[in-house]
């Protein structure tokens, strides 16, 4: 079995957002939720505008993050729309806008301290 490198779940969620942003995730957002809930310590949500970028942000998550995790569950990649990948102690969904806008896991979790992205992740800033 391969030797995984150790990294703290804060930086791999932060990762996370970071691969799910590679393939211009949109409304992305890193929540701790340790003190909230027993389900995980971190959630991460994006957004992709078809079932073909829903994919390729997850495939990009998961591709990238093999080097430090490996997901316990993925539910959803088949279909595109809302996919949800389950590492232990972080949680990603990745929706389909309108998917996203219905369940509004966003509202739900608002309670949830959100960590900031660092400027270097957030393609859309760039420009600027």
């Amino acid at each position: 079995m391969e030797d995984k490198v150790v990294m703290p779940a804060e930086e791999r969620a932060i990762k996370c957002a970071a691969f799910a942003l590679d393939k211009k995730a949109l409304n992305v957002r890193v929540l701790n939720i340790s003190r909230i809930s027993s389900i995980a310590d971190y959630l991460v949500l994006a957004s992709g505008r078809s079932d073909k970028q829903v994919q390729a942000i997850a495939d990009s998550v998961k591709m990238g993050l093999k080097p430090f995790d490996r997901t316990i569950d993925t539910e959803g990649l088949q279909e595109g729309r809302w996919v949800v990948m389950d590492y232990g102690d972080i949680i990603v969904h990745i929706f389909q806008e309108e998917v996203r806008a219905h369940y509004n896991l966003d509202e739900l979790w608002e309670r949830a301290p959100q960590l900031e992205i660092p400027e270097e992740f957030l393609w859309e800033h760039k420009e600027k």
